[in-house]
């Protein structure tokens, strides 16, 4: 076949040697361009790139008019440009088109010096003679000018996640009635919970930032009571680094500890009665005329593709230069995705020191990520690779383009630093979106500009994002979530005229226009995540030698009573409940698939055939390390969908993560089991937020139409599979009557699992009641199922209690039980948690222990459990849906 370069090809600047696909091309393709033909070797996916100039061995190739790769052996007009990265990537998809046997380029060296490079040190363009407006709310000299008009429930760690989530979401339908406040919404993170956190200081600033954010009216911020980022050590952060809180200009703030609340429904009405009493100073306030110099964009993208740098990006370039033309600000961000495109930003820069900054930044991103055993430039995910970005060179120098090149770089400033000055920031952050979009909210920007290839839904609670597409195809395909087509370029209209149209939307939408995303109810929040490894520490290996054996410990003889329960009856054994899930890949569908369970629960599903559904919201498979860290969170997340509970369930993945559909399909393919009971679903491939919701929808009504009824039969403890664990030090005779507990189970053919952290493990009395071996080694990795029953000691990298009870998850247990201290935990969202203190006055807990015989510890507890087990009985937490669900990101875990 013949065809014109112009139908099949782009060039991103003129002189490159490779040109870019815009849609798949087959095989022998003859291609006349500049008054020659040639053909192609291979299928070349849409996005991926083919040589358009002889390229001999050793020679650069170039996009942009700058090196990506440099050529292994002699190439030819018409060759499929490959490394063996991408080859890599497409091989886990099983296309079937004809793939080159090996690459023909490595990617280029990525070192680079400022001495040698000619930094411009130049003057910041022109002001804009005739001033631009927009119409916002006044916050005062130091808090700027607020785009939206929000009420903010902030979770201060991540131990209140679910209790701001709880009072956000008595105010859902708030904004009818009251149209001058935009809303209450959450700020729920996984951050603070545990620990001196290495990101303590990102972690404050990050609060600060969105206490006194210009879209905040009112904000309530609620802790835990002891927890290591607490209400008390941001009060005093705030007071020492100048954030107008205590002010005239500060927004009506409040602080809640739930340590002096009381019950968790007093808690929830004592927030809600706060909120409420805010609800009508805060809607008096109006928009009024402000020029655009107190507009601050935040520049970002996610779900990239090859044509990002082509179109979207410098879209938004064109929108930053027009802001910044008119006195305003822009925050450039995502530190590991401007690896190699150093040059490219530094070309005009404010002065050698900024440039230094700069350089200093990305030295030490790459410090960071080398002391966990990973490389910080291997940030291109899975998606980012199927739609054409080869390496973090291309992917960055596309990425740098929301950088105009007329743009000179002003600021340098940490994640989630205040933009104290107008002009062009760079902030250092990591190329995970939603952990960088929260910084450079912290840091100001009242507005976010947004670019995606895949057609990514990031949208923020109290800041609206442009979403700005960079083809017409994916525009189409996801239209209902998508604000603008920067695609509409490669179809021949002007780049000046699209970014005099996007300015302008951007002006109505700063004034109180809602964007697509804001339509849709949508929004996510992540910090930027801690990590572990200090730097003393040395670098760890990227995997561990081995998970254990699955072999159980040996408990002591015991005897044993003939105790039943009511199980659920399933094609795989005896569960204790039968539920239909949900599972995202990632955290960017996260939000979705919490959506979608509700549209389920809400609509009457056939309660015969599941008793309800399930999601399970996390942080990860988006900027997720590689290596042992990668291969938990896979795990984990695979062990919750073979879950005995799980009577069938769809993966709902987002479609350009790093751990997207095709990777979960390669993994289960080492799970046993029937996986024709598992569903599959793309947010961005199938069309779009409503069109997913309807797919999986349906899914579940047709699986689930001859499901049959669920029917109990009452079993021994040879069915029950009981997660164990505590957080409080443990009485001697509780120690014996749990260890009874566990003997009980185990000796009568059950599974008892404890996380290596549960301090019963440090209990002698314990121990010697129950374990008959003298040392006592994890059995299990965290997340690991548990294939034989018997006593499991599951590995546990962290403290967290919500991590450990995620981890406890997949190794398939029905119940769980924990024993902890005044404060309660945040339950799993699956399994039930029975809460039990020895603290008298915690009316949250299901069981209060007096302590006095290890005889009725354990009578009460078994009963406790059996009844659980048999779902005679809700335990109080769960029941109220006070759950959560956290990833572990283990010993070796950063964000890239």
């Amino acid at each position: 076949m013949d065809m014109e370069f112009e139908q099949i090809g782009r060039i991103a600047q003129p002189g490159d040697n490779v040109a870019i696909a815009i849609c798949q091309i087959d095989a022998g393709t003859r291609i006349h361009h500049e008054g020659s033909f040639y053909r192609l070797s291979h299928t070349v996916l849409e996005g991926h790139r083919f040589a358009i100039h002889a390229i001999p061995e050793g020679d650069h190739l170039l996009s942009w008019g700058l090196p990506f790769g440099t050529a292994v052996c002699n190439l030819e007009a018409g060759h499929y440009i490959c490394n063996a990265k991408i080859l890599e990537a497409l091989a886990i998809r099983h296309l079937d088109i004809d793939l080159p046997e090996k690459e023909n380029f490595l990617d280029r060296d990525l070192s680079f010096e400022l001495d040698g490079f000619l930094a411009q040190t130049v003057d910041q363009i022109d002001r804009q003679p005739v001033p631009c407006f927009f119409d916002g709310y006044d916050r005062g000299r130091r808090r700027g000018v607020g785009t939206r008009n929000y009420i903010v429930v902030l979770g201060t760690s991540s131990l209140t996640g679910s209790f701001v989530r709880a009072v956000a979401d008595r105010f859902k339908d708030l904004p009818d009635r009251q149209t001058s406040l935009d809303g209450v919404v959450p700020v729920a993170h996984t951050e603070g919970g545990e620990g001196r956190p290495n990101n303590l200081d990102m972690t404050l600033r990050a609060l600060s930032g969105f206490m006194v954010h210009g879209n905040v009216g009112a904000v309530l911020a609620v802790d835990d009571g002891d927890e290591a980022v607490n209400n008390q050590m941001l009060r005093a952060f705030m007071a020492e680094h100048g954030y107008p809180l205590e002010t005239a200009d500060g927004p009506r703030h409040e602080f809640l500890s739930l340590k002096t609340a009381g019950a968790m429904h007093e808690a929830l009405d004592a927030a809600s009665s706060k909120i409420r009493s805010w609800i009508d100073p805060v809607s008096v306030a109006q928009r009024t005329s402000w020029s655009v110099e107190h507009l601050k964009v935040a520049l970002q993208c996610g779900g990239s593709d090859a044509f990002s740098g082509v179109c979207a990006n410098p879209l938004v370039g064109l929108v930053a230069k027009e802001t910044i033309r008119c006195g305003g600000s822009a925050n450039l961000a995502e530190t590991d995705e401007l690896i190699g495109a150093e040059s490219y930003v530094l070309a005009r820069v404010r002065d050698q020191s900024t440039a230094r900054s700069f350089l200093g930044t990305i030295d030490r991103f790459k410090r960071r990520a080398a002391i966990h055993g990973h490389n910080a430039e291997g940030n291109p995910s899975g998606g980012n690779q199927f739609r054409g970005l080869y390496n973090i060179t291309i992917k960055s120098i596309g990425a740098a383009r929301k950088k105009d090149p007329d743009v000179r770089l002003d600021h340098v400033i940490e994640y989630a630093e205040p933009m104290r000055e107008n002009g062009f920031h760079f902030m250092d952050s990591p190329g995970n979106d939603l952990e960088s979009v929260a910084g450079q909210v912290a840091a100001g920007s009242n507005l976010i500009l947004f670019t995606t290839g895949n057609g990514s839904i990031t949208n923020f609670p109290f800041v609206p994002t442009i979403k700005i597409v960079s083809t017409t195809n994916r525009f189409n395909l996801v239209a209902g979530d998508m604000d603008v087509n920067a695609g509409r370029y490669q179809d021949g209209e002007s780049m000046e005229e699209l970014g005099r149209e996007t300015f302008q939307l951007a002006l109505e939408i700063a004034s109180g226009a809602q964007s697509v995303g804001e339509r849709a109810g949508h929004s996510q929040v992540q910090l930027w995540r801690d990590w572990h490894q200090n730097e003393t520490a040395g670098c760890p290996t990227s995997r561990s030698p081995g998970d254990p054996d699955g072999t159980p410990l040996t408990v002591k003889a015991m005897n044993v009573g003939d105790r039943t329960f009511s199980a659920v009856r399933t094609g795989r054994g005896f569960a204790a409940d039968q539920v239909g899930a949900v599972i995202p890949t990632s955290l960017c569908s996260g939000q979705i698939a919490r959506m979608i369970v509700e549209q389920l629960n809400g609509q009457g599903r056939p309660a015969s055939t599941v008793n309800r559904f399930v999601t399970f919201p996390h942080t990860e498979g988006c900027g997720v390390s590689s290596g042992e860290n990668e291969d938990v969170y896979i795990r984990t997340l695979v062990g919750h969908m073979v879950h005995p509970l799980v009577r069938c369930g769809v993966f709902l993945e987002h479609g350009c993560e790093k751990t997207h559909n095709a990777v979960m399909r390669r993994y289960l393919k080492n799970v046993s089991g029937d996986h024709g009971r598992f569903g599959w679903a793309s947010v961005q491939l199938d069309g779009g937020i409503e069109a997913v919701t309807r797919k999986v929808i349906a899914w579940f009504d047709d699986v689930l139409a001859d499901g049959g009824n669920l029917t109990g039969k009452e079993c021994g403890l040879d069915h029950l599979r009981l997660g164990l664990t505590s957080t409080v030090s443990i009485d001697d005779p509780v120690a014996v009557g749990l260890a009874r507990l566990a003997g009980e189970i185990v000796i009568s053919g059950g599974t008892v699992i404890l996380p290596q952290n549960a301090s019963l493990l440090s209990s002698d009395v314990f121990r010697d009641s129950l374990i008959d071996q003298a040392s006592i080694e994890a059995t299990l990795g965290y997340g690991q199922r548990a294939e034989g029953t018997g006593l499991h000691v599951m590995d546990c990298p962290t403290l967290h209690a919500a991590e450990t009870l995620t981890g406890l998850g997949a190794t398939g247990v029905d119940v769980m039980l924990a024993i902890v201290g005044r404060r309660p935990a945040q339950a799993h969202p699956m399994i039930p948690l029975i809460q039990v203190t020895a603290t008298p006055d915690m009316p949250d807990a299901d069981c209060i222990l007096d302590g006095s015989t290890s005889d009725s510890t354990f009578a009460n507890l078994l009963n406790l459990v059996i009844e659980v087990a048999s779902r005679r009985y809700v335990p109080k937490l769960f029941g109220q849906g006070y759950t959560d669900f956290q990833m572990t990101r283990g010993r070796s875990g950063i964000s890239l």
